[in-house]
Formats: C-alpha cells, sequence, structure tokens
C-alpha cells in the first residue's frame, strides 16, 4: 500500500499542468478628440505583443463590417496566438465602432492618421504590459497602415503583412473590379473613376451609375486619392526589421504576385504562400467564387491550418 501511494504520488506530480486560460481585458490609447479603444488578450506576463490592423473600411477589431463580412478573421487569428504565448492587441479603427468618438468624422481620414493612431497604441501597450517592442500586423489595407507606421516607430519589433496589396492600391481595385463578371455592365464608369482619383481629382457621383456609389461615395474620395499614392513596395524597401509575408493563394482581392513584390521589395522578409487559403485566411478547396466568398460570413469556419503557427513561428522565432 505505501508502495502503491508513492507511485500514485509519482503519477501525480509528472502529471502535466494545463494552462491558464488567456485572460482578456480592454485598452484605450489617446486619439485626436477621443480614446481609441480595442481588446487585448493575453496569455500571461512578459508575452511578445502582436497589434492588429485591420482591413479597409468599417471594419472593426474582429475583423467584420455591416455589409455580410462575419468571418471572424482577426479574433479568430488571436485566440490562435495565444495558445502560442503571444498576446495580441485589436483594434477599432478611429471614427469607427467603439472608437467613434476619436475624430468628429470617420470618414475624414488618410493613411497617416491610421499610422499615427499605431504609434499611440504602441505607447500604450508599451505602458501597460512593460514590453520594449511591439509586432505591428495588418490585414489587406491595415498592412499599407503597418508600412506606413514602420517609417517612424523604433518600438515596432518588426512587420506582419497579411494579404497585402504590393501594387498601389488603384492597380489592385482595378484588378479585383475586372475579376467579377457581374461588374462588366459598369466596368468602365468604375476604371474611369479610378483614374479620376488616381490623378488626385474628385468623382462627380451623380454621371456614375448609382451601384457605384458605395464604392466612390464623396465622403471617401479625399481617403482614397490618399491611399492610392501610396506605393507599399517603396515603403517596405526603406524598413529594416523583421517581416512576414503571408498570402492566401485563393486569395480574390491580393494575389501572390502582391506577395511576390512585396518579397522583392524585401529580399530579406520571411514569405509564406499559403495553399488553399482565402483574403479572410479560411481554407477554400476549389476555384469557386461562390465558396470562397460564402466563407466571409462563416464565423465558425476556422482558419485555415497554416495561418497560427507562420506567424507565432516568425514572432517567436530568435532575432
Amino acid at each position: 500500500m505505501i508502495l502503491l501511494a508513492a507511485l500514485l504520488s509519482a503519477a501525480t506530480a509528472a502529471a502535466p499542468t494545463q494552462a491558464p486560460p488567456p485572460v482578456e481585458s480592454f485598452l484605450e490609447a489617446p486619439g485626436p478628440t477621443g480614446p481609441l479603444k480595442g481588446t487585448m488578450l493575453s496569455p500571461g506576463k512578459n508575452a511578445p505583443v502582436v497589434l492588429m490592423i485591420p482591413g479597409s473600411g468599417a471594419t472593426d477589431r474582429d475583423g467584420n463590417n455591416p455589409h455580410g463580412m462575419k468571418a471572424a478573421t482577426l479574433k479568430l487569428l488571436a485566440e490562435g496566438l495565444a495558445t502560442r504565448g503571444i498576446a495580441t492587441l485589436r483594434i477599432d479603427k478611429r471614427g469607427t465602432f467603439a472608437s467613434a468618438g476619436a475624430v468628429p468624422d470617420g470618414n475624414a481620414v488618410t493613411i497617416e492618421d491610421y499610422a499615427a493612431d499605431v504609434h499611440s497604441w504602441i505607447g500604450s501597450v508599451r505602458h501597460a504590459t512593460g514590453a520594449r517592442c511591439v509586432w505591428v500586423l495588418g490585414h489587406s489595407e491595415g498592412g499599407l497602415v503597418a508600412l506606413v507606421a514602420g517609417k517612424e516607430d523604433a518600438a515596432i519589433c518588426g512587420l506582419i503583412l497579411v494579404s497585402t496589396p504590393g501594387r498601389p492600391m488603384g492597380q489592385v481595385l482595378a484588378e479585383q473590379l475586372k475579376s467579377n463578371p457581374a461588374n462588366a455592365p459598369i466596368l468602365g464608369q468604375a476604371l474611369a473613376a479610378l483614374s479620376t482619383l488616381e490623378a488626385g481629382r474628385h468623382v462627380d457621383v451623380d454621371t456614375l451609375n448609382p451601384a457605384l456609389f458605395p464604392l466612390f461615395r464623396p465622403a471617401v474620395q479625399n481617403f482614397l486619392i490618399d491611399a492610392l499614392a501610396i506605393d507599399p513596395t517603396r515603403l517596405l524597401a526603406g524598413f529594416h526589421k523583421p517581416v512576414l509575408i503571408m498570402q492566401g493563394e485563393r486569395d480574390l482581392q491580393v494575389g501572390v504576385k502582391d506577395a511576390a513584390l512585396l518579397k522583392q521589395a524585401d529580399p530579406a522578409a520571411t514569405l509564406v504562400l499559403l495553399p488553399d487559403t482565402n483574403h479572410v485566411l479560411k481554407p477554400v478547396a476549389s476555384d469557386d467564387r461562390r465558396a470562397n466568398v460564402a466563407t466571409y460570413a462563416d464565423p465558425g469556419l476556422p482558419l485555415a491550418p497554416g495561418v497560427v503557427p507562420a506567424i507565432a513561428d516568425f514572432v517567436l522565432s530568435p532575432p
């Protein structure tokens, strides 16, 4: 009985301890006229921190928007990284959702404005956690914000560019418009309007098909003129810290050619191409456009299997 008790005691002592669940907290950073707000998910003290920048438009901290985007990409990514010992901060952009009070008009913004907010967030994260530096992850248009922010902040550990354009945005938008057969009747007008904005001039929406109003509405034209002038490869060529370029091979919005251009601009960058993975980092097994787009509205569908390991390996790799 004594021996049995000793064996049981040894077995109990040898049993692995389960890691405590990650802690969710809410963080603020100073904005121009009010606070910026976000959610931090941390597996524990001294964990590396990844600041996540959402994509275009009214996309919230989880990666969702009111126009049918419910994939919860950034929320799922935060949860996955927490299991790998990495903390994340996902944010609502200035003028949107919980950060609505940060500026009077959420449409009167530029990529530079969003980059300024990245600097503000980094200061808040470092104050809250004691981190020496913060990794900055940008998804889609958020990657452009990350690149602009990277010009100036010594407290950025490195950049994680996910589904990020490698060409000026006008070229990417034109390709997106051309790729959808449903756009054929309005394609000429759309491309002409895009060229006008690329030239730094405003578009008279009254002359356009009403279907184009959401894309070219007057409230966002100043933002578009600013964003269309950005060359992501030029910005990346001037960044001299670790960079991960991650691109899904079934992305309908940003292509492998974009990832290749980014890699060409920074040969030292780590390039990860994910097979059967789309723009919102969900698994897609075929060329069926409808099936691909359907994943945008499915928060229950997990991320493609290679997403979390690629980012975790990059962040946790020795410098």
